[in-house]
C-alpha cells in the first residue's frame, strides 16, 4: 500500500501517541507499505517550532531524518503539477499546509492517513 501522511499523523506517531488510531498505526508501522510525507508537513512543523507552538526533542535537524529513516516514510516534494491543481481545489477545508497535502494525494493517487474529517470533502481515500 501507499499512502500519505498528514503532519498531525506522523507527529503522533513518531511521538507514540495515542491520538492516533490503531489503524493509522498500523499502517504507518508497516514496513511492507511506501509511505510518504509531504515537503508541506515539514515546512508547517518548522514553522510551528520557529514560533515556540511546538517543541520537538530531539531537535528539528536531528528528529526529522531520524525518523524519515527509521520508519522509511519518503519525503514528497512539491511540483508544478500539486500547485495548479490547488487552484481549482474547493476551499471545503482553509488551512493552507492541509490544502496542499490533500492536493497531493490527489494528484499522486494516495491515500491521506488523517484524522481531519474534512479531508472526507475532497475525491480522496481517507485512512483512519
Amino acid at each position: 500500500m501507499r499512502a500519505l501522511l498528514d503532519t498531525n499523523s506522523f507527529l503522533w506517531f513518531i511521538a507514540g501517541s495515542d491520538r492516533l488510531s490503531v489503524n493509522a498505526r498500523n499502517v504507518i508501522a508497516d514496513l511492507n507499505n511506501d509511505l510518504f510525507l509531504s515537503l508541506a508537513s515539514l515546512w508547517e512543523i518548522a514553522i510551528k517550532v520557529s514560533i515556540g507552538k511546538l517543541e520537538l526533542l530531539p531537535s528539528f535537524e536531528e528528529l526529522i531524518p531520524a525518523q524519515l529513516e527509521e520508519n522509511d516514510i519518503k519525503l514528497l516534494p512539491l511540483d508544478l503539477n500539486h500547485l495548479s491543481e490547488l487552484i481549482r481545489l474547493p476551499f471545503h477545508h482553509r488551512d493552507p499546509f492541509d490544502r496542499l497535502i490533500i492536493v497531493q494525494g490527489m494528484t499522486e493517487g494516495l491515500p491521506l492517513i488523517s484524522k481531519d474529517a474534512s479531508f472526507k470533502m475532497y475525491p480522496i481515500e481517507v485512512i483512519w
